[in-house]
């Protein structure tokens, strides 16, 4: 008979505790920890074993010496995706286990089945433990794409049945939908608890690096946006992928967190759409805003999302303040961030900005962290203040410091090619970017600035 016993998770990191604590040593997080029940089955064989593969056929590892090993590029396979290949470093990799998470309603959901039902050449099998056969289908109906499609849908929870059906359909790629419904046998907590996230998680591992067959697992997110569970379980699996953007907006970005087979800066940019996800393979033309006339407090920056370069519109209003403390609002901008450059503004170039609202907008319902976007928001606020609109044609690319200096920034030649493919006639950039670029090769005029002074004299004067 199983040995039953109880024990205490912490539900941020999954420390383990004989018994509760107030503070977890791990993380230093409070009132962390809850009690579950857990079976021990040592002498079990795991559930994917016990109904995949016969003990007499399973391959024994043996160490072997590094130089003896025969390596092999990847197969990657290619989906029709191209902003899901970018982000996943090629296409996907057979035995790689991939995490995807987001808030709800962002999409995930969508992302996967418009993924599973994309190659008819390989056989997917979607398992969903949220909805019902009816609604996968009506949602593969508006999608518009089952017709061709080589997959199938289980409805199912039990890890120990999904194998089963894995070892009958035998699929070449798997989708978990999502990996918080699913349940061991082996544990004895509820699902979505942080023992059996561990150990459902732990099953697919083994079978995804035992079979070499891709594995796609949906993930929930907690209330400050990082995955639910226990931390353990984005270092279990090998690709991490956030899916993000405004429910308010129609656009969507697939980022890449962590990936053990490419580069861990890139993302996809989508647009939702009634019929699905579509991608949007140049974004920069999107995030700008069409006008008849120029506005003021209206400034392009040159920036970098991961690898890849966007050009953005920055919005920026301000007014008297009617109250006694004045306003400093922005969206899609690093709140903080934007009273340093204001107290920049007001130390160093007597600008009063102190009894004056500021509002701060990044088009598109973007989030921007790059320090390039400095020089734009400078453009903008004082663009607003004086009402005086700045060229259209123009960008910007720059990080301002804290005596006014701009820094210069990084892959500064992406910045200039993106803006000069767009039809921009003039970026202003750090002069210390100038070093080693050669301008001559580029039809863009490409103004070098020192300080913020040397903005102000070219704008505003």
């Amino acid at each position: 008979m199983a040995k039953v016993k109880s024990t205490y998770f912490c539900q941020h990191c999954g420390y383990e505790s004989a018994k509760w604590l107030g503070q977890c040593p791990s993380c230093k997080q409070w009132n962390t920890f809850v009690e579950e029940m857990i079976e021990k089955t040592s002498s079990k064989v795991p559930e994917w074993r016990s109904t995949t593969t016969p003990t007499s056929s399973r391959r024994t590892n043996k160490a072997a010496i590094i130089n003896e090993i025969v390596y092999q590029d990847e197969q990657r396979l290619t989906t029709p995706d191209k902003e899901f290949n970018r982000v996943l470093g090629g296409g996907i990799v057979p035995g790689s286990l991939v995490l995807i998470g987001g808030e709800p309603g962002i999409g995930k959901s969508t992302l996967m089945l418009q993924l599973a039902l994309g190659i008819p050449k390989v056989k997917t099998l979607y398992i969903s433990g949220e909805e019902s056969e009816q609604q996968i289908k009506m949602r593969a109906e508006r999608l518009a794409q089952s017709s061709t499609a080589n997959c199938y849908i289980l409805t199912e929870t039990s890890t120990q049945q999904i194998f089963k059906q894995i070892e009958t359909v035998q699929p070449d790629m798997v989708v978990i939908d999502s990996i918080q419904t699913l349940h061991s046998s082996q544990i004895e907590s509820a699902p979505g608890s942080v023992s059996q996230v561990r150990e459902c998680t732990a099953e697919l591992l083994r079978f995804a690096k035992e079979t070499s067959t891709p594995v796609f697992i949906v993930g929930h997110i907690t209330k400050d946006g990082s995955i639910a569970g226990p931390k353990v379980l984005e270092h279990m699996v090998d690709t991490v992928l956030q899916f993000e953007g405004d429910r308010n907006h129609v656009y969507r970005i697939l980022r890449a967190v962590k990936n053990r087979f490419g580069s861990s800066s890139e993302l996809g940019i989508y647009e939702m759409q009634g019929s699905g996800l579509r991608e949007v393979s140049n974004p920069s033309e999107i995030m700008i805003s069409q006008r008849d006339e120029p506005v003021s407090g209206v400034a392009i920056a040159a920036m970098l999302e991961g690898v890849r370069p966007l050009m953005i519109e920055v919005q920026a209003l301000v007014s008297n303040s009617a109250f006694g403390t004045p306003q400093r609002t922005s969206t899609g901008f690093d709140t903080k961030r934007l009273s340093m450059l204001l107290a920049v503004l007001e130390k160093r170039f007597g600008f009063r900005l102190s009894a004056q609202d500021v509002f701060l907008n990044i088009a598109g319902g973007l989030r921007v962290e790059d320090p390039a976007i400095d020089l734009a928001v400078i453009a903008a606020l004082i663009s607003s203040q004086q009402d005086i609109p700045l060229p259209s044609q123009v960008t910007f690319a720059g990080e301002v410091g804290l005596s006014g200096e701009i820094r210069a920034v990084n892959r500064i030649e992406q910045r200039i090619t993106e803006a000069e493919k767009l039809g921009f006639e003039g970026i202003f950039i750090s002069k210390y970017n100038t070093k080693g670029l050669d301008a001559k090769k580029y039809d863009i005029a490409i103004r070098p600035l020192a300080t913020l002074e040397n903005l102000f004299s070219a704008l505003f004067s």
